[in-house]
């Protein structure tokens, strides 16, 4: 039943960065609480239960991190990427807090707290250091998933790619690697493409890819393309599957990458959490899931064939790497 408290204290270390101010040496509980402006009771305990939880060491020289924790959290994403994680989870938690008083009310969570529910989508487009973090965390997460699509998807023949709501290009720079005469054109808002344009010169990838400011539904999008991508972007219209046939190149491929439901009333299991936590939000909503037969038959109605579906593998259980499915369709 503490398990509330534990992981408040393991996201409390991740946003103020114990777990890398000990990586570079072991400190004593008062070093940590000066250093982090912590009461040293509150840091002691803090501490302990990091510990107890097998992320933390104490020795003669102080607190360092265990084996566990540098595998599993300081050598897998970056420090930023874990503290915007941590904080993405620490605003959800206002939506469990008095669960048990709130779940019956036939209201939105936020509507009980007197609260506005923050729109992403909004932050990202107004807010330029929102976004260069959240497009950079996303960069680093889909890392793993983008070299399995690279390793699994044929490019044979394919020397253009519409890379749609692509953020920083992750998927589009692995793809880029595998196949040398290749080059893309990634469509997102003005914010994620900078950050892409960022780190593709960091990359040294800038010349083979480019970056267009767009909205996918709203505006027009260029022609000519032999595949065109639609990675974790979680649209599935019918008015933008026939945008993209439009776009494509005879014979051209339609490949779509996301965390599709194994039936309409069942989420993936890896997005569970954020379904209960949706329901939370939106009590009058549906239950009603995207599945690969859906988006198939949608695909159909605007003319696409040859459809296969496969299971991307992934390489550890994080649930960002897991539940991946991608459907290719074709002209």
């Amino acid at each position: 039943m503490d398990g509330y408290i534990l992981s408040a204290v393991v996201g409390t270390a991740m946003e103020l960065g114990v777990f890398w101010l000990l990586a570079k040496k072991p400190l004593p509980a008062t070093d940590v609480a000066e250093s982090l402006k912590i009461p040293l009771n509150r840091c002691h305990h803090l501490l302990q239960i990091l510990c107890k939880l097998g992320l933390l060491e104490n020795n003669t020289k102080g607190y360092t991190p265990s084996i566990m924790a540098r595998g599993a959290i300081l050598d897998t994403l970056s420090q930023d990427t874990w503290a915007f994680q941590a904080r993405e989870y620490r605003d959800s938690s206002l939506f469990v807090r008095d669960l048990a008083l709130n779940i019956s009310k036939p209201m939105s969570t936020w509507q009980t707290l007197n609260l506005t529910p923050p729109d992403y989508f909004q932050q990202i487009k107004e807010d330029p250091i929102f976004a260069a973090r959240f497009t950079r965390k996303l960069y680093e997460i889909h890392g793993p998933l983008a070299e399995q699509l690279a390793n699994m998807l044929d490019l044979q023949g394919v020397t253009s790619l519409l890379d749609l709501g692509g953020g920083s290009g992750v998927v589009s720079f692995a793809l880029l690697r595998n196949q040398h005469d290749l080059t893309s054109v990634v469509v997102d808002v003005e914010n994620v493409c900078r950050v892409g344009q960022e780190i593709a010169s960091e990359i040294r990838l800038e010349r083979r890819i480019t970056y267009l400011v767009a909205d996918l539904l709203q505006d027009d999008i260029p022609k000519g393309f032999d595949m065109v991508m639609l990675c974790d972007v979680g649209l599935f219209s019918e008015i933008l599957f026939r945008k993209i046939y439009d776009v494509l190149n005879l014979k051209g491929r339609f490949v779509i990458v996301d965390k599709f439901a194994l039936s309409r009333t069942s989420p993936p299991p890896s997005r569970l959490s954020s379904a209960f936590l949706d329901s939370l939000v939106y009590p009058a909503q549906s239950i009603d899931f995207t599945t690969t037969e859906v988006v198939q038959t949608r695909l159909q109605q605007v003319g696409f064939r040859g459809f296969t579906v496969s299971s991307v593998p992934h390489i550890d259980n994080l649930p960002w790497n897991i539940d991946w499915v991608m459907l290719e369709a074709r002209m």
